[in-house]
């Protein structure tokens, strides 16, 4: 369903926009990403509406293709992008899950602040925003994606996400469309 309106209490999650996987390759271009995230970043910040940095600093438990149990990714990883321009007022997350609702607090932080409507971006599409968004809407969040401001490593698995998941989650839009929504907030 594309974007048509924003709660008066709307926060902004952006996910692992740091050093580790900035440096993967993705279906799009990374900085392309990067500067509309930080366009939203600006825009929320300018309305002193809620904004979390989410980072991913390791593994779960479980046993995976990928690793065969819990793992920590170096301090490195999971510094994040100059280009978001962190503010001291910034909810600052860093999980070892998918979603940055898994496991911890990040929800009675924004119930806290009176949000009822998230906006995500960030990396990866089908990893971190889709569970994130799935999360969300479960948790009974409104959910918006910003659409242009997201991408992953299979171009496949983006579209999926975009086309077939994300509307029966919430609302897409671009970048553009959420800050022209804010702007007549």
């Amino acid at each position: 369903m594309p974007i048509g309106a924003l709660d008066q209490q709307t926060a902004l999650i952006v996910l692992d926009l740091q050093a580790g996987t900035a440096a993967n390759p993705t279906a799009h271009p990374a900085g392309q990403v990067i500067a509309r995230a930080a366009d939203l970043l600006s825009a929320f910040r300018l309305r002193e509406l809620p904004v979390v940095l989410a980072t991913v600093g390791g593994t779960p438990a479980g046993r995976t293709q990928y690793t065969d149990g819990p793992r920590d990714f170096p301090p490195s990883w999971e510094q994040l992008l100059p280009e978001l321009d962190q503010q001291p007022q910034d909810l600052i997350l860093t999980r070892r899950a998918w979603s940055a609702f898994a496991g911890g607090h990040l929800a009675a932080l924004l119930r806290e602040r009176g949000v009822t409507q998230v906006v995500l971006a960030g990396m990866a599409t089908s990893f971190g925003v889709e569970s994130t968004a799935r999360d969300a809407y479960d948790l009974g969040f409104s959910v918006s994606l910003a659409v242009d401001a997201m991408t992953d490593p299979s171009l496949d698995a983006h579209l999926h996400s975009v086309t077939r998941i994300f509307p029966a989650l919430g609302q897409t839009g671009s970048v553009s469309e959420i800050i022209k929504l804010l702007d007549e907030r």
